[in-house]
């Protein structure tokens, strides 16, 4: 039995054939990286041009929060994320980090949480 599979190892036709499948193998995954690396851009949802149920659609999102933003966005677009945590009361760092890791993004880009303050020591 050690033999027949050595022989089929060696044949030039199994080698090519093995040679092929790692050549069609790194394609695919070189191809699923860079679909990976796409894909968060083809799934951003842009605050300034979503309209109510696709806002409604992220989770933590209701009806009247939905409202809110695009009340706000009426106004004038959202020119960032503090902008909008400004102007819409209800969407603070926590629900503003939520709404990003769904995809939500301001002006093309995500959330990225702010430094707090140190807090003060009392005397």
């Amino acid at each position: 039995m050690n033999t027949l599979q050595n022989n089929f190892g060696s044949c030039a036709v199994f080698k090519a054939m093995r040679d092929g499948a790692r050549s069609f193998f790194n394609r695919r995954v070189l191809g699923g990286a860079m679909a990976l690396m796409l894909c968060h851009a083809a799934l951003a949802l842009e605050i300034n041009q979503a309209n109510e149920a696709e806002l409604d659609s992220l989770k933590g999102m209701g009806p009247s929060l939905s409202a809110k933003v695009l009340n706000a966005r009426a106004q004038s677009p959202f020119k960032d994320w503090p902008d909008l945590m400004q102007r819409v009361s209800g969407i603070r760092q926590n629900k503003a980090q939520q709404f990003s890791a769904q995809g939500l993004v301001v002006n093309g880009e995500a959330f990225r949480a702010m430094p707090r303050p140190p807090a003060s020591k009392p005397r």
